[in-house]
């Protein structure tokens, strides 16, 4: 069974950065496209960005130059770069695993999860 582990949330202020890791298990890594999802009480779970197996990425507009995505096949690892974080940036986020070496903005498209890290920004 596919597991990932995310890790590198917490409380950041208005402005400031956090890099977000998730580590896969269980799988050949470098065979799937990843993506990073958040969600905040009462809404769903958004697309935030994917890095396909090949490495081409792509974001969502809210996110588009503040973020970036990146993976180390080697260590079998995803990241997720947050910077000039804002209040809104506040969320859940979790990392998932596409079905494909391609990547998708919408949920379906992966069918393995993490447990989510929290990010809060503080104004």
């Amino acid at each position: 069974q596919v597991q990932l582990v995310e890790s590198g949330g917490g409380l950041v202020q208005t402005g400031g950065s956090v890099r977000l890791s998730c580590t896969a298990s269980r799988l050949p890594f470098s065979n799937y496209a990843m993506g990073w999802f958040r969600q905040t009480p009462g809404k769903e779970r958004e697309f935030v960005a994917f890095i396909s197996s090949g490495s081409s990425t792509f974001y969502a507009d809210s996110v588009k130059g503040r973020f970036t995505i990146s993976r180390d096949n080697a260590k079998n690892t995803m990241y997720l770069q947050m910077n000039s974080l804002e209040p809104e940036d506040t969320a859940n986020y979790y990392c998932a695993k596409s079905r494909t070496g391609y990547g998708y903005t919408t949920r379906g498209s992966y069918d393995s999860w993490g447990q989510g890290t929290q990010v809060t920004v503080s104004s």
